[in-house]
This record gives C-alpha cells, sequence and structure tokens, in this order.
C-alpha cells in the first residue's frame, strides 16, 4: 500500500513540475485605477448617493450648458432606475479655468453645502471641466458656489460626496 501512495505522490509532483509554468518574481503593474471615469456625466441621486448618469453623443460647449442640462433632471431611462434630481437654481453663470470652477447665483443659494444638491452640482461641473479642458482630472477640479447674496460655499471636490 505505501508503495502505491509514493507512486501516486510522485506522479503527480512530476506532473506539477512538468505543467509548463515557470516561478516569476512580482511584476509591476503601476498604481491601481481611481476616480471616475473619462467622459461627460451628470450626477444625480439614488438611494445609495449619487451616481453618474453617461451622457452620449452630445457636445458640451461650455459650463453653464451643462448645468441646464442638470436642471432637466435624469433621462427616463434613468428615473426609471429611481435616479431623482435635487437642484433647483434661480439664474446662473459658470466659469471655469484649469482646476477651478465658479457657479454664479443670481440670489442666495438654498441648501447648505453638503447636501446632495450641492454634489450632484460640483461633481457634474467637475467632470465637465475635465472634458472641457482635458489635461485636468476630475478628482483635481475645485467647484466653488457664488451667490450674489451671502458667503461662498467651497471650494468643495467631487470626492467630498461620493460614498458618503
Amino acid at each position: 500500500m505505501k508503495v502505491r501512495q509514493a507512486v501516486v505522490v510522485a506522479a503527480l509532483g512530476i506532473a506539477l513540475m512538468g505543467c509548463g509554468v515557470q516561478p516569476t518574481g512580482v511584476v509591476g503593474a503601476g498604481e491601481s485605477a481611481s476616480g471616475p471615469t473619462r467622459g461627460f456625466r451628470l450626477y444625480f441621486v439614488s438611494v445609495g448617493g449619487l451616481r453618474g448618469v453617461p451622457v452620449q453623443d452630445m457636445r458640451i460647449k461650455n459650463l453653464a450648458s451643462v448645468v441646464k442640462l442638470l436642471l432637466q433632471g435624469p433621462p427616463p431611462t434613468a428615473r426609471g432606475d429611481g435616479l431623482t434630481s435635487y437642484v433647483g437654481l434661480p439664474g446662473f453663470s459658470a466659469t471655469g479655468t484649469g482646476t477651478r470652477v465658479t457657479l454664479h447665483l443670481d440670489g442666495p443659494y438654498p441648501e447648505t453645502g453638503r447636501d446632495q444638491g450641492t454634489g450632484q452640482l460640483v461633481c457634474t461641473l467637475a467632470r465637465a471641466q475635465s472634458v472641457l479642458e482635458r489635461k485636468v482630472r476630475t478628482d483635481d477640479v475645485e467647484v466653488t458656489l457664488q451667490p450674489s447674496e451671502g458667503a461662498a460655499l467651497g471650494p468643495y471636490r467631487c470626492a467630498d460626496f461620493l460614498n458618503r
């Protein structure tokens, strides 16, 4: 019986050694992926927090046009997935240079600055700025809300509002 076991163990050992896979050292693959993917997205509110909705086949011209799209609310398919919008604004204009974006509001800002509606604005504007500037990462964009009445809110980064 012991001879039979020895033969089986030896056969398994030979099979494992001869499988053709050679040992290697550690292979570096760079840093792990992080942050949002490239491409234009509008951010809406779901039960789990903010969620980016890709906008297909659309060229954005400026930041104000992106805010106007956000104010229209989620597309029908996204509404069916339970997404909604908490953004309601008086008149506004938006400017951006490099990693800085300012949303100028006509009147006071009705929210706290740490709410999901603000997160929608910040993440949508940060993504749009990275698409418009091309060399700017969404994670690096800082968005400030500047009401005509009251103090400025921010600057905020999209990461401040994700996964809370």
